[in-house]
């Protein structure tokens, strides 16, 4: 039994179960900072799209529109723990907003922490949060892996391995890994396929390296994606070449 349909008719996904990691400075849209609703409504609404393709969503959101620790542990001369924790504390904000727009468009969903926090999330049971999943709910992975200095790129690897999720979809502001900046470098090439051994090699700007590594270890595929275009995600999971696709080494 599911809590909501989870099956089409349609083209069958490339996978079935992702994990949709989501930095904090795409909630907040063009302002930088706080949350863009128009932002949290497109991102619902493709969300939906993919569940009715009949795929399972996990989600993990970051909290840099809000704070980030290590930049205000370094600017500020901060605790890092401290800023870390309450970086934490901002992708909890974060991800109870994603949970009420993803809930006005008719999706089921719990919102899981790393930090107990049990008057407004879940903690986090990892065997909970598979059966969340395979009942049709969406689930929101909060507060990171728990721990400061512990970056929510690598704990977005970490959740989609626990969860035994299929791929890691990096939703970003642009549409895949360069070469180089292609906001300074016109010429800058856009790779459709990369290994992770050649990210971690050529200390390409994919996730931060203890992400990669993990991922590469787990054979977690990543694809980062631009997010902003309205129906990506669905078109990843029909199989389009759609942003740059990092994979195991046997599968290049």
């Amino acid at each position: 039994m599911t809590d909501e349909p989870g099956s089409s008719s349609g083209p069958i996904p490339r996978w079935k179960r992702i994990l949709l990691k989501l930095s904090g400075e795409i909630l907040a849209g063009e302002e930088g900072f706080g949350l863009d609703s128009t932002t949290l409504h497109s991102i619902a609404q493709q969300v939906q799209e993919v569940r009715g393709l009949g795929c399972e969503v996990a989600i993990v959101v970051g909290g840099g529109n809000f704070f980030r620790g290590q930049s205000r542990a370094v600017s500020d001369g901060m605790d890092r723990i401290t800023a870390d924790h309450m970086g934490m504390l901002a992708t909890v904000i974060n991800s109870l907003a994603l949970q009420d727009y993803l809930e006005r468009v008719g999706l089921f969903t719990r919102v899981m922490s790393a930090v107990d926090m049990e008057q407004v999330a879940e903690p986090f049971i990892r065997r909970r949060a598979v059966r969340h999943l395979e009942k049709g709910r969406t689930v929101i992975f909060a507060a990171g892996t728990g721990n400061p200095y512990f970056t929510t790129d690598t704990a977005a690897v970490l959740r989609a391995i626990e969860s035994s999720a299929d791929v890691l979809l990096k939703a970003t502001k642009v549409d895949g890994v360069y070469d180089d900046d292609p906001a300074k470098n016109p010429n800058a090439k856009r790779f459709d396929v990369l290994t992770h051994t050649r990210v971690l090699e050529d200390n390409l700007r994919v996730m931060d390296l203890t992400a990669i590594t993990l991922s590469k270890e787990n054979g977690l595929p990543i694809v980062v994606f631009d997010v902003q275009e309205p129906g990506n995600i669905r078109r990843i999971l029909e199989g389009e070449n759609i942003g740059t696709l990092v994979t195991e080494e046997s599968s290049s």
